[in-house]
């Protein structure tokens, strides 16, 4: 069943949705949980609780491309979900360490004009990766995006996973860089 059908079901509130969109997209949204959450049973909580929250949503929502729909969802709430684990217990979480990645770019400041400037911070993101070339892309956003391994992306292109963990760095050196120049406080 194509994408628009599915969201036609959900605007219909015809349960079937839930179905269909755990049979189209299950995989993909549970593959994301488990790289976040590193356990299969929260992993699949939280994919469960994507198609509520797809329901709840839809309708006012339309979205335009469901699979991001579903993943961005299922994103958040597999991060809400590994906060609320690691409240207590600080650490030893491996999206600890993609976090800790990112952190060399963007500083994790909680100030008002922080979140007031999280717009233009996105924009900024979104341009300098549409810059990059279309590896650098991807190997970027499976990363700090799906959180998958350095080992998984190496894989994935065929190269060593040391190749990857130097061009993931020079990636961040350069977004750095460019946040910089455009005013940005990292």
């Amino acid at each position: 069943m194509d994408d628009e059908m599915i969201v036609r079901l959900y605007w219909n509130r015809n349960e079937n949705a839930i179905s269909e969109s755990s049979r189209k997209y299950g995989a993909y949204c549970t593959a994301i949980a488990q790289n976040i959450l590193q356990n299969r049973s929260d992993a699949e909580e939280c994919v469960n609780d994507t198609w509520l929250r797809a329901w709840n949503a839809m309708p006012p929502h339309m979205p335009s491309v469901l699979s991001v729909f579903l993943g961005k969802i299922t994103r958040n709430l597999s991060f809400d979900r590994f906060r609320r684990i690691h409240r207590e217990k600080r650490g030893g979480g491996s999206f600890d360490v993609v976090l800790d990645e990112l952190a060399e770019c963007v500083s994790g400041s909680d100030d008002t004009e922080r979140r007031w400037e999280e717009k233009e911070l996105k924009e900024e993101i979104d341009r300098f990766l549409s810059r990059l070339p279309k590896e650098q892309r991807y190997m970027f956003i499976l990363r700090y995006w799906y959180a998958d391994s350095v080992s998984d992306i190496a894989e994935r292109f065929r190269t060593s996973a040391n190749n990857v963990s130097v061009t993931l760095s020079r990636i961040r050196q350069k977004l750095k860089r460019d946040l910089i120049e455009r005013g940005f406080d990292v």
